[in-house]
């Protein structure tokens, strides 16, 4: 933010006391002042203008991570479902080989009989 804080004082432009354009110099002095509080104002608007800018961009690189992690998450959680249906797939094709090694053995005891 501006270091040139508005306050009332600063861009109290007109004195209600004085007798306001009762000659030049009241008006030159009131010129002066208002163009004072002009630029107190324009420095204001032009920081906070710059503020918003940079939230602005602060919310892109906020929604740019976001998306990232978001497809990362997705892929993530694609692998994790391959690797449970391999597993499952594993875990039954290693039941069916020891079923059949039991069958076989079954099968081989009884022909030693």
């Amino acid at each position: 933010m501006s270091e040139l804080k508005l306050t009332n004082d600063k861009i109290k432009a007109y004195d209600a006391e004085k007798k306001a354009f009762s000659t030049g110099k009241n008006l030159e002095a009131f010129g002066n002042a208002q163009n004072g509080v002009n630029e107190l104002l324009a420095a204001n608007i032009n920081d906070l203008i710059k503020r918003v800018c940079a939230l602005e961009d602060e919310r892109v690189r906020h929604a740019e991570a976001m998306k990232k992690l978001a497809e990362e998450l997705s892929a993530f959680k694609a692998e994790l479902d391959r690797l449970r249906l391999t597993a499952k797939l594993n875990a039954g094709a290693i039941e069916r080989l020891t079923n059949a090694q039991r069958i076989a053995d079954s099968e081989s005891s009884s022909q030693n009989v």
